[in-house]
């Protein structure tokens, strides 16, 4: 099966390359996850983070807040308290990439009984 061809929406291909990184990273569930996490509760410590985001292990939660870090999505702070007090929370990016898939979701909501039926009639015809 041949590759689509890229469609370039923009006459910079360091804004298709960005673009392109943005949907991988963004594409990524713990991504998405974490960014929902911190826009419903705010500033979090690490392991309120792996609290709410269930299924998420230690390393996961560490290697995606990392990636998110520098992408400029999260800011890590760190307090200086004994013992150290570290909190993530969204960056104006991170509040700006969360407005944008919040579309997503009301998509979904508006949706629902759309998708269901249509999963139910396909179900039907090729059980």
């Amino acid at each position: 099966m041949a590759k689509p061809a890229h469609t370039s929406y923009s006459e910079d291909p360091k804004i298709d390359a960005l673009v392109d990184e943005t949907i991988a990273r963004v594409a990524d569930k713990w991504t998405l996850l974490l960014i929902e996490a911190l826009e419903e509760a705010g500033p979090r410590r690490f392991s309120a983070l792996g609290r709410d985001v269930e299924g998420i292990s230690q390393k996961m939660l560490t290697q995606t807040l990392r990636q998110m870090e520098r992408e400029g999505l999260v800011a890590r702070t760190v307090f200086p308290e004994v013992p150290p007090r570290v909190e993530y929370e969204l960056t104006g990016l991170g509040h700006e990439l969360a407005e944008a898939f919040c579309g997503v979701w009301t998509w979904a909501e508006k949706n629902i009984g759309r998708i269901e039926a249509a999963r139910a009639a396909y179900d039907e015809r090729n059980s």
